[in-house]
Parts: C-alpha cells; sequence; structure tokens
C-alpha cells in the first residue's frame, strides 16, 4: 500500500478508536492547553518562555494560560532549585490526572476490546503501536 493511502488508513483508524475508547471529558480543556500539559509532562518543569515558544504565541499569551491553569489546580509556578531567578511551571496531581483523561484511551474500555482478541491479536496490536511509536520517536525527538 502507498504510504499516503497507509496514512489515511491508519488515520481513520485511529480517529475511530479514539472517539470510541476516549474518556469522558469532565473539565472542558482546550487543545492549545493540552499541549502545554504534555509538553510539561514530557519535558519536565518549564518556563513561561518556553511554553511560549510551543505554541508559538507572546510570553503575556502563554502567561494567561498558566494563570487560568493555577486557578483551576491544574500548574503550579515555583522558583527554580537550580536558578532562584527562574520561575518554572510544573503539574499537580490534578493536571497529571486530567492530562490523562485527555489523552489516553480508558483502559477499562480498551481491555473489554482487548478480551475479545486471541493471545496473537494482542501481540500483534502491541508490535505494531510499539513499532509506530519508536519510528515516531526516532523522526520527531
Amino acid at each position: 500500500m502507498e504510504n499516503d493511502n497507509l496514512a489515511k488508513e491508519i488515520n481513520k483508524n485511529w480517529t475511530d478508536i479514539y472517539y470510541l475508547l476516549h474518556y469522558k471529558h469532565q473539565e472542558n480543556l482546550s487543545h492549545q492547553v493540552i499541549r502545554l500539559l504534555q509538553h510539561i509532562k514530557k519535558i519536565g518543569n518549564c518556563s513561561v518562555s518556553e511554553l511560549a515558544e510551543l505554541l508559538d504565541v507572546t510570553h503575556n499569551t502563554a502567561s494567561e494560560h498558566i494563570k487560568r491553569l493555577t486557578s483551576k489546580g491544574l500548574v503550579v509556578k515555583k522558583r527554580s532549585s537550580n536558578d532562584e531567578r527562574r520561575v518554572v511551571i510544573s503539574l499537580t496531581d490534578n493536571g497529571e490526572l486530567e492530562l490523562h483523561k485527555h489523552t489516553h484511551l480508558d483502559e477499562s474500555k480498551l481491555n473489554k476490546v482487548l478480551d475479545n482478541l486471541s493471545v496473537e491479536e494482542k501481540n500483534q496490536v502491541e508490535q505494531a503501536f510499539s513499532l509506530l511509536r519508536k519510528e515516531v520517536i526516532k523522526c520527531f525527538s
């Protein structure tokens, strides 16, 4: 199968999987906010400047996002232990939970699906996702 067609098939399959297996969202968070939370989770403590660069917005706009996330209890701002002049943003436990709900599949739903697969099929699914993840990391990290 040609790469363009394969990419379309993967996207079609992924969007159906995510649509049917995602958690119900309790907290209404924008795509930009989810990207900020993901970045903080993957990178660790981040500065407002780093987050502004990620979103390609001004420092003030990123700062406003952080103020709203702080008021919702999703992130905290604190002084860096390495450099007291630097303020860093990190996720709270609630921020970790909301990020999980907005970016992961509902494991109880997924387990229900996996119960219907043979051991060989489960291994194929795991191997396919592992291979795809490995190549994504190699290409974009």
